[in-house]
């Protein structure tokens, strides 16, 4: 999954948990039911380890050019 879905995905469980709901659908369709919020808790936090991972990944290159102004 890229990013975004990813995201969204966490969004969406987040919401679920928050509402008390066991049962979710994520963005391929797909229906999960989770048995405690222990797992719930477990997909969030498997969830924020891989947007971190890609977020890192996503670095900028800066180039500084200086002059003394002659």
């Amino acid at each position: 999954m890229d990013l975004p879905a990813l995201i969204a995905a966490r969004k969406s469980l987040l919401e679920a948990r928050v509402n008390g709901m066991r049962r979710y659908k994520d963005s391929n369709g797909e229906e999960i039911e989770y048995k405690s919020d222990s797992e719930m808790r477990n997909a969030l936090a498997a969830l924020d380890a891989e947007i971190a991972r890609l977020q890192r990944g996503q670095r900028s290159t800066f180039t500084f050019r200086t002059s003394k102004g002659l």
